[in-house]
């Protein structure tokens, strides 16, 4: 069996193109985000897998959920989804199109970790450095972990810069234990 990121791929980049043709991304992101959202509640998860309930009932959830903010191109994309049972993937789907929509804006999603908060200053200050380092528009998520004892770990895409304390510390332990 494929994994969940290869089946979802592919619909992710049909969402994708259908969202550009229309200049709608932001609106598709957030109907992707919402629907998201309703196949990760358990209630509905376990009634996307009965096979009492019927294609329909699950689309009229969907309907319901969506109310006027799901328009027909979302609505005929939903019906794929369900056609070939791949409803469930619809939060990796909305992952991958996020991720295929800061591609075409230019930008990258920059996760930090840091020991301690920082004020808005540094975070403007570090995400301006961020935007020279990988010439794109930054979207900068800062969450706190006191475990790092100090500094920070900047996740960008594939890469982790580690400047914490924590990092060093275990860096210097496997030296000396060579």
């Amino acid at each position: 069996m494929l994994n969940r990121t290869t089946l979802a791929r592919p619909y992710a980049r049909a969402a994708f193109q259908v969202a550009s043709k229309a200049s709608g991304s932001a609106t598709w992101s957030n109907n992707l985000a919402l629907a998201a959202a309703v196949v990760s509640s358990s209630d509905v998860h376990q009634l996307i897998g009965d096979p009492r309930v019927g294609r329909e009932q699950v689309l009229a959830l969907f309907a319901g959920v969506g109310e006027d903010r799901f328009d027909a191109s979302f609505n005929n994309f939903l019906q794929v989804l369900a056609t070939y049972d791949r409803l469930e993937l619809l939060p990796e789907i909305a992952a991958q199109f996020e991720h295929l929509r800061r591609e075409a804006e230019q930008r990258i999603r920059v996760e930090v970790s840091s020991a301690m908060a920082m004020n808005d200053d540094e975070a403007a200050a570090l995400k301006e450095r961020l935007k020279i380092r990988y010439a794109r528009e930054v979207d900068l998520e800062i969450k706190v972990d006191e475990s790092l004892i100090g500094g920070a770990v900047i996740r960008a895409g594939d890469q982790v810069i580690d400047g914490s304390v924590r990092g060093r510390l275990e860096k210097l332990s496997r030296q000396l234990h060579r």
